[in-house]
């Protein structure tokens, strides 16, 4: 029996840090929301995953748009290599930012995932995640939180289980 993708994702910090803060968009430095109506996301992940009893280097990157104050309609992107089967994956999401008065935000999600894995049946899957961000100036923010996926069309005849839970630590980019 196979694990399905737990994951333990540590973010690469210097070298989202250089890749981020590499910009300075103008509304950044007039101390902008970026949270507002009409901001946008790009974030960055590199860390480590596990499946198939192998170790995998995870690059991803991500986009969003908020619609609405707070509310931030997003894709994210992920490559798992370094070990085989090779593992890609897309997420269409939602996520809901609690607007506040100080540099902490808290957020609340929901996604959407296609899993592609080599020589396997694509996995889709639901989540939902929930965390806080935490403003850091120069149109950056990172945040800290919890995520549940659940796989639909998961056989457990073929992997040790069909739902996961794991931390995630954010770094991203507003412009």
């Amino acid at each position: 029996m196979f694990s399905i993708m737990t994951r333990s994702i540590t973010i690469g910090i210097v070298l989202a840090l250089l890749f981020l803060c590499a910009v300075h968009p103008a509304a950044a430095a007039a101390g902008r929301d970026p949270f507002a109506e009409g901001s946008m996301r790009l974030s960055v992940l590199v860390g480590n995953g596990y499946a198939f009893n192998e170790s995998y280097f995870v690059m991803g990157v991500g986009v969003g748009y908020f619609i609405a104050k707070g509310l931030e309609l997003g894709l994210d992107a992920e490559s798992w290599s370094g070990a085989s089967p090779h593992i890609s994956k897309i997420s269409p999401e939602v996520r809901y930012v609690v607007p506040t008065d100080s540099t902490m935000r808290p957020y609340v999600g929901a996604f959407y995932r296609r899993t592609m894995i080599d020589s396997y049946d694509d996995l889709d899957s639901t989540g939902g995640r929930a965390g806080v961000y935490f403003i850091s100036g120069q149109g950056s923010y990172f945040g800290i939180g919890a995520v549940y996926e659940k796989y639909l069309s998961c056989n457990e005849a073929v992997y040790r289980s069909c739902s996961d839970s794991y931390p995630e630590l954010i770094f991203a980019f507003a412009f």
